[in-house]
């Protein structure tokens, strides 16, 4: 990018004084892209865009710089929009071109409309405070009416040090949030779980065990995202905009985690909170109590339990805890059905994570159905020829009272019960102090077991 006298423009940004690619030409963007190779050849997958809005230390970039503008001229006043744009394009294309068959991750801080073909975002420099956690999701939210579904935030603040309450509850926001990352500034307070003492730790490990847990069910609504263009997190105002109260001051900040888990972000220093859970029947998260939609209620929101909850008649895909997605799980895909009055559609959708061959037919997509009135689910049979690592289905059987007889394709299957947990109660780190807090768990959840086979499965209870 060029000055009108044609020398170029300098800035300071992270390497020192500066040159800013013209992203605008695409003689550039293929030079850029040709400069990955550096990094691919290393086996990096995945690209950082930053400073892209663009930006440089203590200065306003001037309006007079020059930029092709795809060979039609123009001045910083019309390219600075899309530069952010521009550059996540040219570092996602070229990456592209050097590994055609795998998928590349590309995160921008900066973009413009469509900016979601080329990068995920995340909402740049935020504070370590109360309000920029609730406003973060309140923008990831926006985002995705937007058209973006990909967005997350700095957790527990780039700039500043949250107290260990706030780390511990932006942690457990953050699980159910499409980008999940804690991030910080240099020479501030880390960001890892284990700075903010065991007990917050405890807290983290729950909920970042419980997204792992929840890849199947997200896995699925990214499939969605990037078939349908429908947001991961969904403002209330998609599935219910004739009702006054979610856009209520009060309630706005509440969102739809995928289809069907409905998340309440509360401030960590709230110990009570009002909320509002939208017409229909919910389910308690953690607990299983049934709620009563199209009301208010007020609940008590502790460090280790953030207001979760799940619509009556849902199917939650989930599997075994691991640590990374490239462990195995158990090979056991864990469905939740939550029984109520309203019948429930979606799709589980599986691949391979890394490669492209989902585009030749490798994949393995299912509908579940929930029919409520007839006590009945389906699951249908597999479309795509992907080998699943899933050999086996367990079904629980949320708000259903002690289970005798479940029926698999009309032939009676055992039924069995358990004790269900989503977190593990907090350590008990001093031997001569009460544990803290009891543990949250259903009781006596009842569960069937039975191979995943190829054609549809009907199971009724």
């Amino acid at each position: 990018a060029k000055l009108p006298d044609g020398s170029p423009y300098k800035g300071q940004v992270w390497p020192g004084w500066s040159h800013f690619p013209d992203f605008t030409a695409e003689k550039t963007r293929a030079w850029w892209g040709a400069q990955l190779s550096a990094y691919t050849d290393a086996g990096i997958e995945g690209f950082w865009n930053d400073m892209n809005e663009p930006a440089a230390w203590g200065q306003h970039l001037p309006h007079l710089i020059e930029f092709d503008f795809e060979g039609e001229g123009s001045s910083f006043k019309e390219a600075r929009n899309v530069y952010g744009l521009e550059m996540a394009r040219a570092t996602l294309e070229g990456a592209q071109a050097l590994l055609p068959e795998r998928r590349i991750f590309n995160l921008t801080r900066a973009g413009f409309a469509g900016i979601q073909r080329y990068a995920a975002v995340w909402t740049g420099d935020n504070t370590a405070s109360e309000e920029h956690m609730m406003a973060g999701q309140r923008l990831v939210t926006s985002l995705g009416l937007s058209g973006v579904a990909f967005s997350g935030y700095d957790i527990g603040g780039f700039v500043g040090e949250p107290s260990p309450g706030l780390y511990a509850r932006w942690m457990a926001l953050g699980a159910f949030t499409p980008f999940f990352r804690a991030h910080s500034m240099i020479n501030s307070r880390d960001a890892e779980p284990w700075a903010f003492g065991e007990e917050v730790e405890d807290v983290a490990r729950n909920y970042i065990n419980l997204r792992y847990r929840l890849l199947p069910y997200l896995y699925s609504a990214f499939y969605e995202a990037a078939t349908t263009g429908m947001p991961i997190a969904r403002s209330l105002a998609i599935d219910w905009p004739q009702d006054p109260m979610v856009y209520q001051q009060p309630f706005d900040n509440a969102y739809l985690f995928g289809p069907a888990i409905l998340v309440v972000p509360v401030e960590s220093h709230r110990s009570l909170t009002k909320i509002y859970l939208p017409q229909g029947e919910w389910f308690d998260f953690f607990e299983d109590h049934r709620l009563e939609g199209g009301k208010t209620h007020i609940v008590e929101p502790t460090i280790e339990r953030m207001p979760l909850f799940v619509r009556a008649g849902a199917v939650i895909p989930m599997q075994s805890t691991v640590q990374s997605t490239a462990e195995s799980h158990t090979g056991v895909l864990h469905l939740h059905l939550y029984a109520g009055r309203s019948d429930y559609g979606t799709v589980w959708y599986d691949d391979d994570g890394a490669t492209h061959a989902e585009r030749r037919g490798v994949y393995a997509r299912r509908t579940l159905r929930h029919v409520a009135s007839e006590k009945r689910l389906e699951i249908g049979m597999q479309e795509g020829s992907y080998m699943q690592a899933f050999q086996r289905i367990r079904l629980y059987f949320h708000g259903v009272a002690a289970l005798e007889i479940v029926t698999q394709n009309g032939k009676p299957i055992a039924v069995e019960q358990t004790t269900f947990r989503l977190v593990e109660p907090i350590s008990r780190f001093d031997p001569f102090m009460p544990a803290v807090g009891a543990a949250i768990e259903v009781l006596g959840l009842s569960y069937v077991d039975f191979a995943l086979e190829a054609g549809a499965i009907v199971i009724s209870y």
